[in-house]
């Protein structure tokens, strides 16, 4: 007895052992340039990033805090983000667990009716005894394999990448939630000024045909000015129609956002906003650990990495060891006596030979699947560059118009109210005058969607440099 124990635990030591013949390879991260990502004339060396900045210090509006907070508790996006997140746990534990041996019990009962016409039949019933056999079996069945060639570790690692992405997943939805919610809030502040400048601008129509119904009564102008002029007011009222319908689409995306059911959604004024960060982008390899979806997408990466180490050990022997004890009587009062003991063990290696190519065909499509992961990868360093250098081009170029279209509203604002006076003295005709005031309200309209799209590109910008979800 004592021989056979000492053979079991040789076999434990010598499996054990055999554990430091580690033959997968260690994960080290590509090489990728990042240097010309940002497309900017002067290359940062500063590796702070307004990424680094939490979202409350960017958006200092307290309606639109109290939204983002509503947003990242019952948004449904983030909350099925969490489920995967539950989901990769679970498979995490279960990697960790991959060194245990599996344990199983079992109790069962066989009852066999034997032919007489058989060996054992014949020999059973020719002794006067019965047929039928009942056995009772109560059985412990133990299995341990040896992680030789590093696949059990190789598959804790994909498991625990795979969970990592998961959560870096879940700050990519965060991150483009916070986004979603500023946006749609500073495009609902932006309509709400449209609707009053239109608003205001229709009292003005309304004083204007009053003033052109006089000039026509003292003949400086004909019924069709007096036509036109109504044409215009109605112009303005269908402006105000679709600005207010746009103002409902924009209220019922932000109520989803929240996770609400569409309704009235309280604001401020776009001209209590201020949001002017101080613009750093960082270095562009800080993409690399401030971009959720860069992140998620080297997790990926990672993991079939691993799973291709994995794929790769299934060419090596295995090694195991299972052992099964209990239990066994065909009486019932005997079952649980010393006698009815029994125990196995079997040690082994086992090396596959032929298997239809399996193996190989595996290994193939991991190594297929490792190596479209690091173009993913790759890929998406290159479009959050693209989008980091979208989003501070918008913003350049919306602060540089918000200037140049001021100075355009005061100008045809000048030219809007000089026309009705040299109206009056029939120094222009009163084609002259709506097209100005046209141009007058059309680029004020502009002024105000420049002013939201400044806004809008200071977001983007936010969120291309991987902001909002630490």
């Amino acid at each position: 007895m004592k021989n056979k124990i000492y053979k079991v635990v040789l076999v434990v030591v010598l499996g054990t052992v055999m554990q430091s013949c580690f033959v997968a390879k260690k994960y080290d991260r590509p090489e990728l340039k990042t240097e010309n990502l940002y497309r900017t004339e002067v290359v940062s060396t500063d590796t702070t990033s307004l990424a680094n900045v939490s979202w409350d210090k960017v958006f200092t509006d307290p309606i639109l805090q109290g939204y983002i907070k509503t947003g990242l508790q019952n948004n449904y996006d983030i909350r099925i983000a969490m489920q995967n997140i539950v989901a990769a746990e679970a498979t995490f534990k279960q990697g960790k667990a991959g060194y245990l041996p599996t344990f199983s019990l079992g109790a069962d009962w066989t009852h066999q009716e034997l032919s007489k016409n058989t060996q054992i039949g014949r020999l059973i019933s020719g002794s006067g005894g019965a047929t039928n056999v009942d056995q009772y079996q109560f059985v412990g069945n133990l299995s341990w394999e040896a992680d030789i060639w590093g696949k059990i570790r190789s598959n804790k690692r994909a498991a625990n990448a795979s969970y990592l992405q998961t959560i870096a997943a879940n700050q990519a939805v965060k991150t483009q939630l916070i986004s979603s919610i500023a946006s749609t809030y500073y495009q609902l502040l932006a309509v709400d000024a449209q609707i009053k400048l239109a608003e205001e601008t229709l009292i003005n129509r309304n004083e204007s045909i009053e003033v052109i119904v006089a000039l026509k009564d003292a003949g400086n102008v004909n019924e069709v000015g007096v036509k036109q002029t109504e044409a215009q007011k109605y112009a303005t009222e269908i402006i105000i129609a679709d600005l207010k319908q746009n103002l409902i689409v924009l209220e019922n995306t932000l109520s989803v956002l929240l996770g609400q059911a569409p309704a009235k959604i309280e604001r401020s004024t776009l001209e209590a906003q201020v949001m002017q960060p101080e613009i750093t982008l960082g270095v562009p390899a800080t993409l690399l650990r401030n971009r959720p979806d860069v992140v998620a997408a080297e997790y990926n990466l990672i993991s079939l990495f691993e799973q291709t180490n994995v794929a790769k050990s299934n060419f090596y022997p295995s090694f195991k060891v299972t052992a099964t004890g209990g239990f066994q009587s065909i009486d019932l009062k005997d079952w649980f006596s010393t006698n009815s003991l029994f125990a196995n063990v079997v040690t082994g290696l086992t090396q596959p030979l032929f298997n239809g190519r399996q193996i190989r065909t595996r290994y193939e499509i991991a190594k297929a699947q490792q190596q479209r992961a690091y173009l993913e990868f790759e890929k998406s360093l290159l479009t959050a560059g693209q989008e980091v250098s979208n989003a501070l081009a918008q913003y350049n170029n919306e602060t540089a118009k918000l200037e140049i279209r001021g100075k355009q509203v005061e100008a045809l604002k000048k030219a809007a109210d000089y026309s009705d006076e040299l109206l009056t003295y029939g120094m222009v005709n009163y084609l002259e005058v709506l097209t100005a005031k046209d141009n007058a309200l059309n680029t004020e309209l502009n002024l105000i969607d420049n002013k939201y799209r400044q806004y809008n590109a200071i977001i983007e910008l936010y969120r291309a440099l991987g902001g909002g979800w630490q």
